[in-house]
């Protein structure tokens, strides 16, 4: 976004600022989004499994990282909801297409996360069992 001078450089200053609005955003979907708080759990459990279970670097990244990617679509998705909200409580069909679609990208996100899991666990475990 633009400051009101133009593109102002990123300074020390401006990073924290920016860090700081971020924590913010976290923390009101912490306290505001029940489906982020359950995300937020089934990461502390998996996260530390990925480490421990991952043969590779890249494994566990993939591991890690589309957990993350669900949290941040999470994130997007109740931002998406919270403006639409802002706007009145009555349906209009583009408001519930939005928040759908919003739901849809998080979903997407979760079949990627059983997709990750399946397929990098799934030889070991056809392995232990042949």
């Amino acid at each position: 976004m633009a400051d009101e001078i133009g593109h102002m450089p990123r300074g020390p200053g401006r990073i924290l600022k920016a860090a700081i609005w971020s924590m913010q955003g976290l923390r009101a979907a912490w306290l505001h989004e029940s489906s982020f708080r359950l995300e937020v759990y089934l990461l502390i459990v998996l996260a530390p499994l990925a480490l421990w279970l991952g043969d590779t670097a890249v494994e566990r990244v993939l591991l890690i990282g589309s957990c993350l990617l669900v949290l941040a679509a999470e994130l997007l998705n109740s931002a998406i909801e919270a403006v639409i909200e802002r706007y009145g409580p009555e349906h209009h069909e583009l408001a519930g297409r939005a928040k759908d679609m919003g739901s849809a990208a998080v979903f997407v996100l979760m079949m990627n996360v059983l997709l990750c899991w399946g397929l990098i666990f799934w030889p070991r475990l056809s392995e232990l069992f042949s």
